[in-house]
């Protein structure tokens, strides 16, 4: 009699855990990052955003704020950046940014570092800077961009691009590069180039970047010099979907900048910048 009564429930109980260990619902497909193909973007002619700096004093506070400190800046850099007019100044149509032989917070010189988070972030565009460098053994200016959100994480996973960044030990070549979590110097697989340029130092010349979905293109006084194409590969490989922001900077020796010494008496060391322009791509 047992077996009797025990046999149905049995059989229920077998049942419901068949049931239950089944799923009828199909497995979500893999994910397969987008696909972006070149559709030659062109880009609207008026700027978006820039400065012309055609006034008076410090920076624009409605454009720039500073990066502050002398804590070495992930490079050994020897610099305090500070706020300071003697440092970052707006005059005769151009912006100064000066670094000094000066002691500050136990460091021997002061530069400005400057940055248009939250006041300029971008997403895709043409980014258009004409400069003139400082020379000198142991100066590393550099004009470049970060992610304003660092959505995929802290340095190199967010990425970085370095419209142009020089050595004063070098004098006449100019590095564009891009970081990533794939692509960076860290592991040497970082994505580079570089040109001899004529007059690097003591004369202005225009340094730009087209970046669209496809592509990152790199070019000075309008010659391309660097292409970084979108692998499809994902975050890793290109975090450019994200909004960035300008930085602007004199740096004083450092892992790059520092590695033949420093001259001392190139200070004080001054890139000059014309105008800093940010144009929007036209949307296909």
């Amino acid at each position: 009699m047992k077996t009797i009564h025990f046999l149905p429930v049995l059989l229920i109980g077998l049942h419901m855990l068949a049931c239950g260990g089944k799923n009828n619902d199909p497995a979500p497909p893999p994910y397969i990052p987008p696909t972006f193909e070149d559709k030659h973007w062109q880009f609207e002619t008026t700027p978006v955003w820039a400065d012309e700096f055609d006034y008076d004093g410090l920076p624009d506070p409605a454009r720039w704020t500073y990066d502050l400190g002398g804590h070495g800046w992930g490079n050994n850099e020897l610099q305090y950046y500070t706020d300071k007019l003697s440092n970052a100044q707006v005059g005769n149509g151009l912006l100064s940014i000066t670094a000094r032989k000066e002691a500050l917070e136990g460091r021997a010189y002061t530069s400005a570092r400057l940055v248009s988070k939250g006041r300029g972030d971008f997403l895709y565009g043409r980014f258009e800077i004409k400069a003139k460098l400082p020379g000198g053994k142991g100066t590393w200016p550099a004009i470049w961009m970060l992610p304003t959100d660092w959505a995929y994480g802290g340095w190199p996973k967010s990425g970085e691009i370095d419209i142009m960044e020089h050595v004063g030990y070098d004098p006449n070549r100019v590095h564009m590069s891009v970081h990533t979590e794939a692509y960076n110097h860290s592991i040497n697989t970082q994505k580079t180039a570089h040109k001899i340029v004529d007059k690097a130092i003591g004369e202005f010349h225009v340094y730009r970047v087209d970046w669209t979905p496809y592509a990152i293109r790199g070019y000075i006084d309008g010659n391309l010099l660097f292409t970084f194409i979108n692998e499809n590969k994902g975050a890793a490989a290109w975090p450019f979907d994200k909004k960035f922001h300008f930085l602007l900077n004199v740096a004083v020796g450092g892992n790059w900048g520092g590695q033949q010494g420093i001259d001392d008496s190139v200070f004080p060391a001054t890139m000059e910048v014309d105008y800093v322009r940010a144009y929007k791509m036209i949307d296909k």
